[in-house]
């Protein structure tokens, strides 16, 4: 399991990646890259390979200038300026003059030697690649680390609703003979009363199936066993576990409007509390 929020960052010879995500529905990839032939559409590959679900930004600033452009040293050019600047004090000095000596600003100031390029002169697709490769490794073992602790939190919660199921399963029988008294009491009043006495029997009957809460117990049971299950599957299961807090929901509700008795309405607002802070969490899920 693995979490959607995560972040890596990695400087490498002068340049800052950086790659975030945050929850979201889907896959939405925001990409800031300077201007390298085929970096955008393998960064996309890339990422699309790892992450399944999540809002994304990926970042990449070349140099420290405005645009990524950066002062650069050329080498060739700066041995060809030497070059003619010697050959052409070893002329004057035939001639018998005598030139005043460079200095290395002068030297700088010669065009092609020392200027402000674009940072990504140099730059390869396969260096670029590389250092994408060892960010995505970082960024999703941060995933990773994030999806191991809410895996537990997960557990816990999911934990807590199967004691509540167990517990309004326990509780069903005492509310069995509650129903039954409240039935007594009723047929008490209605003793004087003129009734169809076999009609009458139908209609609690009738009543007795509609209040039964034993299909919501089982559904419940079902569904934390499938969320455990889920816990421990690879890849991505966010979705999953957030139809079955629906799910949950919907038998918690369920389970309150049939209640009939102080103590199971209790119940099923607990249940109904754990359940949506496990909603909560698993909106973190891949």
């Amino acid at each position: 399991m693995k979490s959607m929020t995560g972040y890596a960052a990695r400087d490498a010879d002068g340049r800052r990646w950086e790659l975030r995500s945050v929850n979201a529905r889907g896959l939405d990839l925001r990409l800031r890259l300077p201007e390298v032939p085929g970096l955008e559409p393998a960064a996309r590959a890339a990422l699309s390979g790892v992450v399944a679900r999540g809002n994304l930004t990926l970042s990449l600033r070349l140099g420290e200038g405005e645009g990524g452009a950066v002062p650069r040293l050329d080498p060739d050019a700066l041995a060809a300026a030497l070059a003619v600047i010697a050959e052409v004090q070893a002329a004057a000095e035939a001639a018998g003059q005598l030139l005043a000596p460079q200095s290395a600003t002068d030297i700088l100031s010669v065009r092609g030697v020392y200027e402000t390029r674009p940072a990504t002169d140099g730059l390869t697709l396969a260096e670029l690649q590389a250092d994408l490769t060892d960010l995505i490794a970082a960024f999703d073992a941060d995933r990773a680390r994030e999806g191991a602790g809410l895996r537990q939190v997960l557990a816990d919660q999911i934990a807590e609703i199967a004691d509540l199921t167990e517990r309004a399963a326990h509780l069903a029988e005492a509310r069995a003979d509650h129903m039954a008294e409240t039935f007594r009491a009723a047929l008490a009043r209605l003793r004087d009363a003129q009734i169809d006495e076999a009609k009458l029997a139908q209609d609690i009957a009738a009543l007795a199936i509609k209040a039964d809460i034993t299909e919501e117990i089982d559904r419940l049971r079902l569904h934390v066993t499938a969320a455990r299950d889920l816990l421990t599957t690879k890849g991505p299961v966010g979705r999953k576990l957030d139809f079955l807090t629906q799910e949950f929901n919907r038998e918690a509700n369920t389970l309150c409007s049939k209640a009939n008795m102080a103590e199971m309405t209790t119940l099923g607002l607990a249940l109904k509390a754990v359940i949506d802070r496990l909603r909560e969490q698993v909106q973190n899920v891949e």
